[in-house]
């Protein structure tokens, strides 16, 4: 089954960017090690960071059809910072992966413990949407 593993994030204009070069490059390096992993034992499907929330627009189609933006993604408290897609055996091992992307480090190594959303991503529409 896939799933879908969100990774949400401190508040815009906060975190990673005051963080020292060194705890910077820690993070990455265990983030991309992750990835490694998943990608060996053929787990992986897809995973990317995102831009912060001022670089996006919300979008909605106009009366004729034509994205209207409404300007800056509104200020949150939490952010979609990336995500995985992940193939695997059971819910619980898509846990296992998020809580193991939730404890990357932070500020002088110290496990960020931040919020994973895992959710499955299905094959196709419900039955009864058919």
């Amino acid at each position: 089954m896939k799933y879908i593993l969100m990774m949400n994030t401190m508040k815009a204009g906060e975190g990673v960017l005051g963080w020292p070069k060194k705890d910077l490059q820690a993070h990455g390096a265990y983030m991309k090690r992750l990835n490694k992993e998943l990608q060996d034992s053929g787990e992986w499907v897809f995973a990317e960071g995102l831009s912060f929330p001022d670089q996006a627009k919300l979008v909605r189609a106009g009366k004729d059809g034509t994205p209207i933006t409404d300007g800056l993604f509104p200020e949150g408290k939490e952010f979609l910072a990336g995500f995985w897609i992940v193939n695997v055996e059971s819910p619980e091992r898509a846990f296992a992966i998020a809580a193991r992307a939730s404890a990357a480090p932070g500020p002088g190594g110290a496990p960020l413990n931040m919020l994973i959303e895992v959710r499955p991503v299905p094959s196709g529409p419900p039955p009864e949407m058919l």
